[in-house]
């Protein structure tokens, strides 16, 4: 996870060791048509989906007659349009099949199957339209129900808008972008442009020969870290810091959560022991210059187990097990 705050705040605990929080991407091969039916390898694929928090889709934006295209030209809105019908399909199954088994319980008078069934109701019609389970209004019950169903498509989704290395500095006049950015848009899923094939040779060179080799070309950062960023967001993380003489480090958390939470984020014992969070915002201590002044200036507190953590909050805990 890119955090520009380690390294200042490294120097500010003098340690020359940074750990930043991490969000873990699974590639997976691209899905063609008749994958929810088990063509190619289409079973194997979705099963490796079905474990992930969300989704993050390469459509193909650029031209280039030695890279293949499986449709042989290259049309964003039908990739997405491929993909879309494909995991609908396979929620499609997994719902008809859950209805066979709810169906009897519920005729019962069963409560619990009623209320299923209700939730059924409401995905299969969307779903035979090919449209995703996330689009539709659940309330907080029906929520937690349809979660047990582990849909393809009711995982959160960023489109990831893959072009030239030529047009990466003008996404803007890049209609092909402009398309994804568009269905997007109506999902109210995020798009994000990258352009692989750069971010393939940013690899093999030095942090700062990235940021020279990223400037030549126009752009500020790389399309990965702009992915993990949204990642972050669309999953609902946040980070907060921890810093002393061993290492300055993120740790990575749900939005909302409490500081006992966030204490068991780094370990277990520290959780169970939560006496107190000594904690400075990040803006404070680098304005402070030290954990010292920042005490002096009385910019540095103490909070109990039920203080709601805030990005970019830097953590001491104190603890007794």
């Amino acid at each position: 996870m890119p955090d520009e705050r380690l390294a200042p705040l490294a120097k500010v605990v003098k340690t020359e060791v940074i750990v930043p929080a991490t969000v873990e991407f699974v590639d997976i091969a691209g899905l063609v048509r008749g994958s929810s039916q088990g063509e190619g390898m289409g079973n194997q694929f979705l099963h490796a989906i079905r474990e992930t928090d969300t989704m993050v889709q390469v459509v193909r934006c650029f031209e280039n007659e030695a890279v293949v295209h499986v449709d042989n030209s290259i049309d964003p809105r039908r990739d997405m349009e491929t993909i879309q019908i494909e995991l609908a399909l396979a929620d499609l199954a997994t719902v008809e099949r859950r209805r066979e088994r709810v169906q009897k319980t519920a005729k019962s008078g069963d409560k619990s199957a009623r209320a299923e069934l209700e939730v059924l109701d409401k995905l299969q019609p969307s779903l035979e339209e090919f449209q995703p389970a996330r689009s539709l209004s659940f309330n907080d019950e029906e929520r937690a129900i349809a979660r047990n169903y582990f849909l393809l498509t009711m995982k959160p989704t960023i489109y990831a808008a893959n072009v030239s290395e030529s047009t990466l500095s003008l996404p803007d006049e890049n209609e092909n972008v402009a398309a994804v950015r568009e269905v997007a848009s109506a999902e109210q899923s995020e798009c994000v442009v990258i352009c692989a094939q750069l971010e393939a040779d940013l690899v093999d060179l030095s942090p700062v020969e990235r940021v020279e080799y990223l400037e030549s070309l126009g752009v500020k950062s790389s399309g990965v870290d702009q992915l993990i960023k949204s990642a972050y967001r669309v999953l609902g993380l946040m980070s907060f810091l921890t810093a002393g003489e061993k290492e300055a480090r993120a740790w990575t958390i749900p939005q909302g959560s409490r500081a006992q939470d966030a204490a068991g984020a780094i370990h277990s014992d520290i959780a169970r022991g939560f006496i107190r969070a000594e904690i400075v915002a990040y803006a404070d201590l680098m304005r402070a210059g030290s954990y010292a002044a920042a005490r002096e200036q009385g910019l540095l507190r103490l909070e109990g187990k039920d203080y709601i953590m805030q990005e970019g909050d830097v953590v001491n805990f104190r603890f007794n097990v």
